[in-house]
């Protein structure tokens, strides 16, 4: 049994939590585009925000594969974990590179709820997934960063207390290689919203509470440097197998979900004195978006086994976002199709996880950089970018 499989537990008292929030509720913050403050509550005072974090600093202490059932098993009960789900894998950032005072500082406020940490500081308009190309810049004076620039695509900005920013502290021009020069913070956003931190939402396709962030003079203690200045780049980069894998697991919950759905959809809908599940025409696409998830499920369980043996999963990561996302697409398209018009119709909750799935094919990594790295690294042919 491989360790996803495992944690039955946890996934069983992660479905009962969700009961609790059926569709009428996500289609009410859908309309309002609200917050789900609620259910982002409920996760955090059983635990779940902070299962990765360990005890040492007040959380639970589990591995990703319990990080990874529990955002799957809200994803297969139809709720959306996008509102929360950066908390576990940001943290890592600091967990990993920060030093014991900002470990002391922040994780204990973060794994009570107390401290909300949902904010990720790096893609930028001009730079998109070209990292190394971001200008925000920080400038160090005295004791403090003075921050000035521009992100984008930072969701979750507005329910956030904390931020993991990257940006520049030495210019593009005076170092040896684009990927040095960058440096990690931990920002008070509480604070800095008063001194020059401008939050603007940006309506999307999906309630995804998306913002653009404009920093205008922005202080940040020089202690709130998280490791050594310059080397940022490789600290946000160790974090991306983590990243990759829990995003996967949602995919894959998004996927059961649609299949069901459309399973069940297809064995009580009767056109023509008959079920339509009958007709192969319906039934094939169903198994066909069945099968998919099932192999990418097999991919994202490789990658949790590499990384949870210490190994370097980065293809196998990589490549579990890739086919999850594209498995739980398959199985919206799949689904849309089974329902025929009512597909479309907000009370049956197709039309949500329709436009939810699709994100995943450009977020948090486009598809298209996954097979970059695969050519690359992988396959060893020519860098193509």
């Amino acid at each position: 049994m491989t360790t996803i499989e495992m944690h039955e537990e946890i996934r069983d008292a992660v479905a009962k939590l969700c009961e609790g929030f059926p569709g009428e509720y996500w289609r009410q913050k859908d309309e309002q585009r609200a917050y789900p403050s609620e259910f982002v509550t409920a996760l955090t005072e059983q635990g779940y925000l902070s299962a990765l974090i360990p005890e040492e600093y007040g959380g639970i202490g589990l591995p990703l594969s319990a990080g990874a059932a529990i955002l799957e098993e809200i994803h297969r009960a139809g709720c959306n974990a996008g509102a929360c789900h950066a908390q576990m894998y940001t943290m890592g950032t600091l967990l990993r590179h920060g030093n014991e005072e900002q470990k002391k500082r922040y994780l204990p406020g973060i794994a009570d709820g107390s401290l909300r940490l949902q904010a990720f500081g790096v893609t930028e308009p001009t730079s998109g997934t070209n990292t190394t190309a971001l200008k925000t810049f920080a400038k160090k004076v005295g004791d403090k960063y003075i921050v000035n620039g521009q992100k984008i695509w930072t969701s979750r900005a507005e329910h956030s207390d904390l931020m993991i920013l990257l940006a520049r502290t030495t210019p593009v021009s005076e170092v040896k290689k684009k990927t040095d020069g960058l440096s990690v913070f931990i920002l008070d956003m509480k604070q800095a919203k008063d001194h020059g931190l401008t939050i603007s939402p940006i309506r999307t396709m999906m309630n995804h509470s998306s913002c653009e962030v404009f920093f205008d003079d922005v202080e940040v203690p020089a202690e709130n440097l998280i490791g050594e200045e310059g080397k940022g780049f490789r600290y946000i980069m160790s974090g991306m197998n983590a990243e990759r894998i829990l995003i996967a697991s949602e995919c894959i919950g998004d996927a059961k979900w649609l299949i069901a759905k459309a399973s069940s959809y297809a064995s009580e809908r009767e056109v023509f004195g008959r079920p339509i599940g009958q007709n192969q025409g319906v039934s094939f696409p169903i198994a066909q978006s069945y099968a998919r998830m099932r192999a990418a499920e097999l991919m994202v369980r490789e990658a949790i086994r590499r990384y949870e043996a210490g190994e370097n999963p980065g293809a196998e990561a990589n490549m579990a976002k890739m086919l999850a996302a594209e498995a739980s697409w398959e199985a919206a398209e799949a689904a849309v199709q089974t329902f025929g018009g009512f597909g479309f119709a907000e009370e049956y909750d197709v039309e949500r996880k329709f436009r939810e799935t699709r994100l995943y094919q450009v977020a948090p990594i486009s598809t298209n950089l996954i097979l970059s790295f695969l050519a690359e690294h992988v396959l060893g042919m020519p860098r193509s970018y």
